[in-house]
């Protein structure tokens, strides 16, 4: 016997439904059908040898009790071992880090006590709401402030967030799951699937960071799709990722370069990419324009005539390609839920171009007819209606509402149809929207901040495949320890560029840094390779503020230590995060210099590695329109200065997470033209990367104590 494997089954859906669609669309007989097993969604069907591949075609998309299903073939034991071992670490720890995560949302749970809830930065407490809109796909918007019209804490809910709002109503608690739409300093708007009657009677609301379990169901999906891939291309890609087979490459494209401006390392791997014919590689270090290089690629492969899908672990990876795709005019849309994206890319997403689709149009009147009818149908009346009647407006009803979903149901095959590029993140793909739609190719760009598992969604679809990254920087975040000393940190990236290291090309000119501030994490993580690019090469703060010129301020790098100057670090009340007043206070002292130079408050940027330390830094300065964030915060980004508290200073030499160089890399590469890092070489030095950062300031003449500043700077 072969196996069938049928997708999405929706609930209800019994054995004796997949057997009528068997025989109905597929030919096969139910006499002739093995076991069938029903699991969360999937059914594994046993068939007769040699029908799997023609029901798979004939079952795939079709509509079972009001759903899209998905349906492959596969033979369990055409998997080597290695592979299925291999697919079997990777579900464990989808399995372990979502139990971490569960585990961590109860520890918050416990303690949502009052403002101590706001200490750890992923609760809001006391806040109104001040107004709600209707929104995008029949979604609602709400706006909420301080009850005392105070400005919002620092916080790590930021737009994008899945959250829960919270608030008592007659002595029971109503619980609404939203995503963070908008946060200003003084209000935060959340997208909400709708607005209960019942909310009118809070007074007080809360929002607090949720867990999204959605992410994980895809990732698990997809692994044993490709777990269970045979005879197919899936089955090709899933062996080669594995390491069973070797990237095959045709010859370099001799193509014209759509973007005039990419330098020559940038034209070499857009060149190498298109002549992959399964996986390619394009390492980017920091400014080295690698989402240039990768949308370049992506609007040729687009003029060859391949459809192509474009993801990123996060949505301002997406919405950065996004960005640039719809500027140069590329036929794009982008799915997911519209509050993730960028509000002036929203017109984009496929909620707004279904909005505006003719077909929706008659849609929502159909829709509005149907429940007027059932209205009518409801209503009490003196007179008696006609035996029959109230059935029969019931039955209109929901004859139009069939219309009108079958007229939306059209407007997005149409409008994904003629797409010739797909966005979305990695884990955002949702199956009951595209079906059983394949692309030409998927591009994944910072493919390093996502684990493997999650770049599975996205690969089950693709024929190839290019990721984009820099495993230098960040890894991927993992909650599980042991899943991350197991290796869940590795992201498919790093792994296939240390398997397959003739399948990476690198860029090698960057864009962004002083060469002073390029040299040292160069010379660290990039074999010295880097190359400042004459624009930015000698660019210094003197060309923005003039008051700069011949002052310390003008010095690309500076390191001030605090060494012996009790500049002590102190832990939070609740054990959760590490903070440095007197860090806190210089770190304020050099943004207002920073300001009182002329810089603009939104060119400045201070990182630090703790919560605790960024609440007490953003408490200091207040509403200065500085931005204050984590390393990870900062990740992809940049700001012409760059401010950095390192916050570790005890006598044991202990720096926590600091030790993770990676993190140290990704803040240094932030700042255009003028970097300051604050810390203890005492404390630091312990660590030989950072008593080499060290040694290297002191060598260049860019380190100082805090006893040698100058008081009127």
């Amino acid at each position: 016997m072969a196996i069938l494997f049928v997708e999405h089954v929706p609930p209800g859906a019994g054995k004796g439904d997949l057997l009528r669609l068997l025989d109905e669309l597929g030919g096969l007989e139910g006499r002739r059908v093995g076991q069938i097993t029903l699991s969360g969604g999937t059914a594994t069907i046993e068939v007769p040898a040699g029908w799997e591949s023609r029901l798979a075609q004939s079952l795939d998309g079709a509509t079972l009790k009001g759903r899209k299903i998905r349906a492959r073939a596969g033979r369990e034991a055409d998997i080597t071992t290695s592979e299925a071992e291999h697919f079997d670490r990777l579900l464990r720890w989808v399995e372990l880090e979502r139990e971490a995560e569960a585990d961590r949302a109860r520890e918050r749970a416990a303690r949502r006590t009052g403002a101590a809830a706001e200490r750890g930065g992923e609760s809001l407490v006391d806040l109104v709401i001040t107004d709600e809109e209707p929104a995008l796909a029949g979604r609602y918007a709400v706006t909420l402030v301080k009850r005392q019209r105070t400005p919002l804490p620092w916080t790590r809910i930021d737009v994008g967030s899945p959250v829960v709002l919270s608030g008592p109503r007659g002595g029971k608690l109503l619980a609404l799951r939203g995503i963070v739409e908008e946060r200003r300093p003084e209000r935060i708007k959340l997208s909400l699937p709708g607005l209960p009657d019942e909310a009118e009677e809070v007074e007080v609301w809360r929002v607090d960071l949720s867990s999204d379990e959605i992410s994980s169901q895809r990732q698990r999906l997809a692994l044993e799709r490709a777990r269970s891939a045979a005879g197919d291309r899936l089955a090709q890609l899933s062996a080669m990722l594995c390491g069973a087979s070797e990237p095959r490459f045709d010859d370099t494209p001799d193509e014209q370069a759509v973007d005039a401006g990419l330098n020559e390392a940038q034209l070499s791997a857009v060149d190498f990419a298109l002549s992959a014919r399964d996986i390619a590689l394009v390492h980017g270090p920091p400014g080295t324009g690698k989402t240039r290089t990768v949308v370049e690629f992506i609007r040729r492969a687009v003029r060859r005539g391949d459809r192509v899908l474009a993801c990123g672990p996060s949505n301002m990876a997406v919405d950065n390609m996004l960005a640039r795709l719809a500027a140069a005019g590329e036929r794009v849309v982008r799915l997911g839920q519209p509050a993730r994206v960028l509000s002036d890319l929203r017109t984009y997403t496929l909620d707004a171009l279904v909005d505006r689709h003719e077909d929706v149009r008659l849609a929502r009147k159909l829709a509005k007819d149907a429940f007027a009818l059932f209205r009518r149908a409801a209503r009490t009346t003196r007179a008696k209606p006609q035996p029959g009647a109230r059935r029969e407006m019931r039955e209109e009803a929901r004859a139009l509402l069939s219309d009108a979903r079958r007229l939306e149901a059209q407007a997005v095959e149409h409008i994904l149809d003629t797409a010739d590029v797909v966005c979305a993140t990695s884990t955002g793909l949702d199956d009951s929207l595209l079906g059983a739609r394949q692309f030409s190719c998927l591009v994944i760009d910072e493919a390093c901040q996502a684990t493997e598992a999650g770049c599975w969604p996205p690969i089950v679809r693709a024929e190839r495949i290019v990721l984009a990254g820099d495993h230098r920087q960040l890894p991927p975040t993992i909650l599980n320890d042991l899943a991350r000393r197991e290796g869940f940190a590795v992201s498919l990236f790093e792994r296939l560029a240390q398997v397959y290291p003739q399948s990476l090309r690198a860029l090698n000119v960057q864009y962004r840094m002083h060469r002073d501030i390029m040299e040292f994490p160069s010379g660290e993580f990039y074999e010295n390779t880097l190359v400042a690019d004459p624009q930015v090469a000698d660019h210094r703060l003197s060309d923005l503020c003039a008051e700069a010129a011949d002052s310390p301020w003008n010095a690309p790098l500076e390191f001030i230590d605090t060494a012996g100057a009790g500049y002590d670090e102190q832990i939070e009340p609740d054990g959760e995060s590490r903070f440095n007043q007197k860090e806190a206070e210089l770190a304020c002292s050099k943004a207002r210099g920073l300001v009182a130079l002329g810089m603009s408050p939104a060119d400045i940027g201070i990182i630090t590695p703790y919560a605790a330390q960024a609440r007490h830094i953003a408490d200091r300065l207040g509403d200065a329109g500085i931005e204050i964030d984590s390393v990870d915060g900062f990740q992809g980004r940049e700001k012409e200065a760059i401010i950095i508290s390192l916050v570790r200073s005890n006598p044991r030499g202990e720096i926590g997470f600091l030790a993770d160089i990676r993190r140290m890399n990704v803040a240094m590469t932030r700042a255009r033209r003028k970097l300051i890092i604050i810390g203890d070489s005492a404390t630091l030095a312990a660590n030989e990367f950072y008593g080499r950062l060290v040694a290297h300031c002191e060598a260049r003449g860019f380190y100082r104590t805090v006893w040698e500043l100058d008081a009127a700077e």
